[in-house]
């Protein structure tokens, strides 16, 4: 089977109520017939070094993650590598993963930070009625971006995302 294009990578902890939103982004993708056919979608709790070598099989990288600081519904903007210097096994930010990609497989592929906003965070709770709320508005702007080719969100028509 041929590759797609695009990877979306959602990540985020389901259990603490809206960090769970770029897990149900990418769960969204998946379901969609028209987005499926484009992009391959991988979810997780965290970015790992493992997603470097899947990232750099792609022409498109879509991050997808839940933000306390995003602005409402939600940020989309491009990323590039940038090495950040981290004393934990367990925080690796989306840049530092495209920094990764590029060192080990010389490879950059074109990456952008889906950011939705979210406001609480407890353990084994529903999202909230808010967030729920971005994430449809985060899934349609997503969509219309992959349908249109992926073009930047600055040069984007109306008509690309149905809007007249």
């Amino acid at each position: 089977m041929a590759k797609k294009r695009c990877i979306i990578l959602g990540y985020g902890n389901p259990g603490c109520q809206d960090d769970g939103l770029g897990v149900e982004l990418a769960a969204l993708a998946e379901r969609d017939p028209v987005v499926s056919q484009i992009c391959d979608v991988e979810v997780d709790y965290q970015l790992n070094i493992e997603d470097a070598l899947t990232i750099s099989e792609y022409e498109v990288v879509v991050f997808a993650d839940a933000s306390i600081n995003a602005e409402e519904p939600f940020s989309f903007m491009r990323i590039e590598p940038s090495l950040e210097i981290s004393f934990t096994t367990h925080t690796l930010s989306a840049e530092s993963l495209l920094a990764l990609c590029h060192e080990l497989n010389r490879k950059a592929p074109e990456a952008y930070m889906l950011a939705i906003r979210g406001y609480e965070w407890e353990m084994g709770q529903v999202m909230s009625q808010k967030a729920c709320e971005n994430l449809s508005k985060a899934y349609a702007f997503f969509s219309g971006f992959v349908s249109c080719g992926f073009t930047s969100p600055a040069a984007v028509t109306q008509d690309c995302f149905g809007v007249h």
